[in-house]
């Protein structure tokens, strides 16, 4: 299997750093237009590399194959991508929902948080109760996505957030709604900042260009009488 690699942008949200193709979509600041809306809620995402090849597999084998030794090295990709001109008090995973986790048979982002932790020396917290049995996220519209999480999570450590820098583990960011929800319930609960790390994040970019590769081709064909 090919090493995966570093993801990589010419322009990209300072703040959620989702790449983009060009600027059209930030302002003069460098932002999007989710964290210029405030919808996004946590306050910076930090992601090693693109939801797709070989780190697409590593993360499905990992997830929903049941292969927990592979948390070390994506761990290590997570260290990789931890922002060195950042300090965090904390180290809270995602958590999943009690009847999911009880399926699967673990966490997959609390086995990342507590190998980052002991690479770190950065406590980590299980702060977050997943108090609402979503529906999978996978197909849903922005929006729908945003309606599925409201009040998905609750902190159940109120006193060990409070006045922190929380960092917020994940394996995936898609869309970052259920980071955006996290984000909430550990601000509502005292957090001073949040920021999201996960192995690997959705690229936009790649759907592009693979359309415009397909138009591409279909045009060439056109034009050569196919």
């Amino acid at each position: 299997m090919q090493e995966p690699e570093p993801l990589e942008a010419e322009f990209f949200c300072i703040s959620c750093r989702t790449p983009f193709l060009n600027s059209f979509p930030l302002d003069f600041e460098g932002r999007c237009g989710l964290c210029r809306s405030g919808l996004r809620a946590f306050d910076a995402a930090y992601s090693f590399g693109a939801y797709a090849g070989a780190l697409r597999a590593l993360v499905h084998l990992f997830k929903y194959q049941s292969m927990e030794p592979l948390a070390e090295p994506l761990a290590r990709f997570l260290l990789r991508s931890l922002p060195r001109d950042e300090a965090f008090d904390l180290i809270v995973p995602v958590p999943l929902h009690w009847r999911r986790q009880w399926k699967r048979g673990f966490n997959q982002s609390e086995l990342l948080a507590r190998r980052l932790s002991r690479a770190t020396a950065i406590p980590t917290r299980n702060a977050l109760r997943r108090v609402k049995p979503t529906a999978t996220q996978a197909g849903l519209s922005n929006a729908a996505r945003r309606r599925n999480m409201v009040q998905a999570f609750v902190c159940r450590r109120t006193q060990a957030v409070r006045g922190k820098r929380i960092l917020l583990v994940d394996d995936v960011m898609t869309t970052g709604t259920t980071a955006a929800a996290c984000a909430r319930a550990l601000k509502g609960a005292g957090a001073t900042r949040v920021a999201l790390l996960t192995v690997a994040r959705a690229d936009r970019r790649l759907a592009v260009r693979d359309a415009v590769r397909m138009d591409s081709m279909v045009g060439g064909n056109v034009r050569n009488g196919e």
